[in-house]
Order: C-alpha cells, then sequence, then structure tokens
C-alpha cells in the first residue's frame, strides 16, 4: 500500500481527466456512492467504524483512478479555446526541468520562466510564449529575442490540453496513472517526446 499522501486521479463517468484528489475526497466519493467504478492499482485500504446492525467493520479500498457520476466538471470540455492557469511549477514540469536553451537540467530553485518574446517587445505572458530556462540563459537573453542573444530554442513552447495540465499538477504521478493520463493526451502532443528526456 502506499502512503496517504498519494494522489488518486477522479475522472468523470465517461472517463475523462478532472483533477487530482487526496485519500480523504476519495473515501467521501465512495461512501456517498459517487463512484461509478474505480480501477488501476490498490492505493489504500481504510478500515472504519463497526456497524451497529451488523457488527462488521467498514472497509474502503481506494484505487488509483477512480471514475465519478454526476456533472463533469472538465472545463476543457465545456469551454471552447479553454487555456489552462500558467504557473513556473507547470511550465517547468511541461518542458521536464531542462533549460530551452542550452538543454541541461536543473532544480527548480535553479530555473525561472522565460518570455521568449520579451514583454518589453509586445511579448505575452502566456504558454506559447514561455520556456524554462536556467539563470544563465536567462541573464545572457535578457530583454532580446532567442536570434538577437544568439541562442536556439531546443523544443517549441505550447499551450497544454487539459489532460496534459492535469498531469503537470499532479505531484507523484503513479506509472498505472501516466498511461492512463498519456492516452488522452493529444497524439501531436510534444510531451509524449518530452516524457522521454526524463
Amino acid at each position: 500500500m502506499h502512503s496517504l499522501s498519494q494522489e488518486v486521479l477522479r475522472t468523470d463517468v465517461s472517463g475523462m481527466p478532472l483533477e487530482w484528489i487526496d485519500y480523504r475526497d476519495a473515501v467521501r466519493l465512495h461512501f456517498m456512492g459517487q463512484v461509478a467504478y474505480a480501477f488501476g492499482q490498490p492505493l489504500f485500504r481504510l478500515r472504519g467504524g463497526t456497524n451497529a446492525s451488523t457488527g462488521r467493520r467498514t472497509v474502503v479500498e481506494v484505487s488509483s483512478i477512480v471514475a465519478t457520476l454526476g456533472h463533469s466538471h472538465n472545463p476543457g470540455n465545456v469551454r471552447a479555446g479553454y487555456v489552462p492557469p500558467l504557473n513556473n511549477e507547470t511550465l517547468f514540469k511541461r518542458d521536464a526541468h531542462i533549460c530551452m536553451y542550452c538543454g541541461q537540467r536543473f532544480l527548480s530553485n535553479q530555473l525561472s520562466r522565460d518570455h521568449v518574446t520579451p514583454l518589453s517587445r509586445g511579448g505575452r505572458d502566456a504558454w506559447n510564449n514561455v520556456v524554462t530556462a536556467c539563470r544563465s540563459c536567462n541573464n545572457l537573453k535578457a530583454w532580446r529575442t532567442p536570434e538577437q542573444a544568439k541562442l536556439q530554442l531546443i523544443a517549441i513552447p505550447f499551450t497544454p490540453s487539459y489532460a496534459e495540465y492535469i498531469y503537470l499538477k499532479g505531484r507523484k504521478v503513479l506509472a498505472d496513472q501516466m498511461e492512463y493520463l498519456r492516452a488522452h493526451f493529444p497524439r501531436s502532443s510534444p510531451l509524449h517526446q518530452r516524457l522521454s528526456w526524463k
């Protein structure tokens, strides 16, 4: 069994990834009858109190992926043109913690967000204009474009789909959860290749 800090992937009843939940939320969904089906590896076996009428102890088994009933809160399905929120944690994970200029891998605290077209030149703070850069390369590039700084991007920035964003938000994604999420990435997703950089 896993540590109680391991996140559970929640999907809607059709199997579309929705979010990461903790074990408490997973157990609550089970008890409320909201779990349509569960699959993936077993994560937890939690024991509750004893049922007064049957004398049996309550046991809930939580799997790594649970599909839930009810309305889908997947903004990727509801709103056309949905763009996930941008933050450094998910950006660095999108780029596999690799500086998109020198190609070296770094820890998060050694990385920064670089605007390919600088904000001072009309660039936007958006997924398609930001890349992960080590502090050295970011300082070297400064307010210039990569061409002006004589730097070459090793990969093109892209906006993740909702399923890709769910992956990027996961803290410790298990192999079966990763396989499930990858099946929901667009075929042309650069993440397929970037995941092999790890």
